[in-house]
């Protein structure tokens, strides 16, 4: 249990730091996604959100240059180009259910299996 507690006051502190940053009440439907880039896969490919505002916290774990683009409802979104160890935030609008495609835009990287797919219900 000593271990769930700490692990419980960490989550709340990392989430008191992100407050400003979430919707007030938090019932604005906003989700968080953490993503995580390598060489050459994206983790997690295939996350399921509710639909709305999500914001994937992008960081390149790999050794290459990565970065993620979204392909939602209103068009594409897609971050910098990150080196290794960079992250960004990367905010899209995925108000409509369904599936979206999502991949690092980067030389043949979504051909080497850097790519996945968002739901969203």
């Amino acid at each position: 249990d000593d271990d769930d507690d700490d692990g419980g006051e960490a989550a709340a502190t990392a989430t008191t730091t992100e407050a400003p940053a979430t919707t007030p009440g938090g019932g604005g439907g906003a989700e968080t996604v953490d993503m995580s880039l390598t060489d050459f896969a994206l983790n997690p490919a295939d996350p399921t959100v509710k639909a709305g505002s999500v914001t994937f916290n992008v960081t390149n774990d790999g050794q290459a240059p990565h970065a993620l683009e979204v392909e939602g409802p209103g068009g594409e979104v897609e971050t910098e180009t990150l080196s290794g160890g960079g992250s960004e935030k990367l905010t899209v609008d995925l108000n409509q259910p369904g599936t979206y495609e999502m991949y690092c835009p980067v030389g043949n990287h979504r051909e080497m299996g850097m790519e996945g797919q968002v739901t969203v219900e």
